[in-house]
């Protein structure tokens, strides 16, 4: 029996911005939600500008073949706070271990920078994503504003 090479994680580049703008409109087609490229999404168009730029990150995970099939990117906001942003997953991946995997890089590497708390927001809607963040002890907040797909805010201590 044949294993399937594990997608591996790496920091994105401008060159990955469509891609990563294919993969994060692809899933909120799925769950009818509605791209915003002038606002909520207009950090897919400069990467390199709206996260490392800024002091966050931003990584992808890339099949063999160099497919991107999850993303996420971490957004420095006041007070050692960032946002999880972009956090997504190709259909075809979930179920396998991939979300979490994302999730645990990500609470990895805001330690790393320096960040003590992680915000996030999200659309009802994605069940399964906000089942995983509960599950690593997110908590529902009341957050300043929301993006307009979004109905829900959340936020973990980092210790």
């Amino acid at each position: 029996m044949k294993r399937r090479p594990t997608p591996r994680l790496r920091p994105a580049t401008n060159k990955d911005c469509e891609k990563v703008a294919g993969l994060v409109y692809g899933v909120l087609k799925e769950y009818n939600l509605k791209p915003d490229p002038q606002a909520t999404d207009a950090d897919l168009e400069d990467i390199e500008q709206s996260y490392f730029a800024r002091g966050g990150t931003f990584l992808v995970l890339e099949e063999e073949n160099g497919s991107i099939i999850g993303a996420y990117g971490l957004y420095p906001l006041e007070n050692q706070t960032c946002e999880l942003r972009k956090m997504y997953l190709s259909s075809s991946h979930r179920g396998k271990g991939l979300g979490k995997l994302l999730l645990d890089d990500a609470l990895l590497r805001a330690r790393r920078l320096g960040f003590r708390k992680m915000v996030l927001e999200t659309a009802s809607v994605l069940k399964e994503a906000i089942a995983l963040y509960k599950s690593y002890g997110f908590a529902e907040y009341e957050a300043d504003h929301l993006s307009s797909r979004c109905d829900q805010a959340f936020l973990l201590e980092l210790k």
